[in-house]
């Protein structure tokens, strides 16, 4: 790996995103990508991926406009970063893009296909590929019908205009914005819950949500489906067994319910 730093460390990898000078999604930093993403498909200690860039103003600039030219590498190249958009919604992981710059074109698409996305207030997001002559191409334009509406995303693609971190999480395009003073305790309290969990866990309910986003019914029917499966596991009855000795079910919960889930977690690993 040459453009990416990555570190793992309690169930959680780092990637840091460096591709001097701006962070160009250039086809070797794409490949890099495709091949970290994939490799991590049969991994079960890795519960979360955080995405980071190195440099100060940007998290990923935008696709190389020099694969934008006709040719068949060319053609080839942009057909591989709209593999790694999908390869990134796919991944049984966590993903998390921390943005601390700015997101345009695919730089914005890589941020919208992970599953969560941070802002700092130094961070900006925007499709402005029409400016170029082309649509967006690593499902920008898909995601912002999504997200925003028709109304809202036919201007934003059609003005390509930048949105303010706020912005951005009122329309959806991140999770949430954070001050830069706070991201790194904020990650530090999200991780250290998600790192808690299976692989499996997140899996579950990354299918649950993809298929109500499509089909309530479909979505209520698969989630039904994994509860009555996860009934019936030994694990499930032994939580259950301990959460109600320490206080479960009973006027405890009402103020104190972290702590009988902690007393029980603390019981079951003993």
């Amino acid at each position: 790996m040459k453009k990416l730093i990555i570190t793992k460390e309690a169930g959680v990898a780092t990637a840091v995103i460096t591709n001097p000078p701006v962070n160009i999604l250039t086809i070797d930093l794409i490949n890099e990508l495709n091949q970290f993403i994939l490799s991590l498909k049969d991994d079960r200690e890795t519960k979360a991926v955080v995405f980071k860039s190195f440099h100060e103003a940007f998290f990923i600039a935008h696709l190389d406009l020099n694969v934008i030219n006709g040719t068949q590498g060319g053609q080839a190249a942009s057909v591989e970063f709209n593999h790694m958009i999908t390869n990134i919604k796919a991944m049984k992981q966590l993903s998390i893009a921390v943005v601390d710059g700015v997101a345009r074109g695919g730089g914005n698409e890589f941020v919208m296909a992970c599953d969560l996305s941070y802002g700092t207030q130094n961070s900006a997001f925007a499709q402005p590929e029409l400016y170029v002559n082309i649509p967006t191409g690593g499902q920008g334009a898909v995601q912002f019908a999504r997200r925003l509406g028709k109304g809202k995303a036919l201007q934003a693609l059609l003005t390509g205009a930048d949105f303010t971190p706020q912005q951005a999480e009122q329309l959806s395009i991140i999770t949430q914005y954070v001050p830069k003073s706070e991201i790194d305790e904020f990650l530090k309290q999200l991780l250290s819950i998600v790192s808690g969990w299976e692989v499996r866990d997140i899996v579950m309910y990354k299918e649950i949500i993809a298929a109500s986003i499509i089909d309530e019914d479909v979505g209520t029917e698969l989630e039904l489906r994994y509860f009555l499966e996860r009934a019936k596991e030994e694990k499930t009855q032994a939580i259950i067994s301990a959460f109600l000795k320490h206080g479960g079910q009973t006027e405890r919960e009402a103020k104190d319910i972290q702590g009988i889930f902690v007393d029980t977690a603390q019981e079951l690993s003993e």
